[in-house]
């Protein structure tokens, strides 16, 4: 009785079986990088950039505003007086205006970080002059 090696292991003289690997040549050279352009563009540094950041923090300070109203209007108190002369004191949520003003304080959230954004642009993004 002859038995099998199992895949991987030799047998008597036999010799390993292993996949076949292509080898492709790799592209080498310059024509790998696209060319370095003489000057990049300089849209990033504008001193106008400031004024966006301005307007965008006030907006978001209205937002903020807004989303202060829609979570006061969003609770409400309630007293019921019982019979026996007992005040019964509870709070009635809305939550059509608490995720309002969750979202609203998330926009207010992402206009603070877009102004930060903007007025550093405005301000470091200066390109570098080359050194001959």
């Amino acid at each position: 009785m002859t038995t099998e090696p199992g895949r991987g292991k030799r047998g008597d003289g036999e010799p390993e079986k292993v996949d076949p690997v292509i080898d492709l040549p790799q592209p080498t050279g310059a024509g790998l990088w696209p060319p370095e352009e003489a000057e990049p563009p300089s849209w990033l540094n504008q001193p106008w950039r400031a004024f966006v950041a301005l307007g965008e923090i006030v907006v978001a300070g209205v937002v903020v505003w807004l989303a202060f109203l829609l979570w006061v209007a969003g609770h409400i108190d309630v007293w019921i007086t019982a019979p026996d002369g007992v005040t019964l004191d509870s709070q009635r949520y809305f939550g059509g205006y608490l995720a309002g003003a969750l979202g609203l304080g998330t926009l207010a959230a992402v206009l603070v970080v877009d102004a930060i954004r903007q007025l550093l642009l405005a301000v470091r993004a200066r390109h570098r002059k080359k050194e001959s």
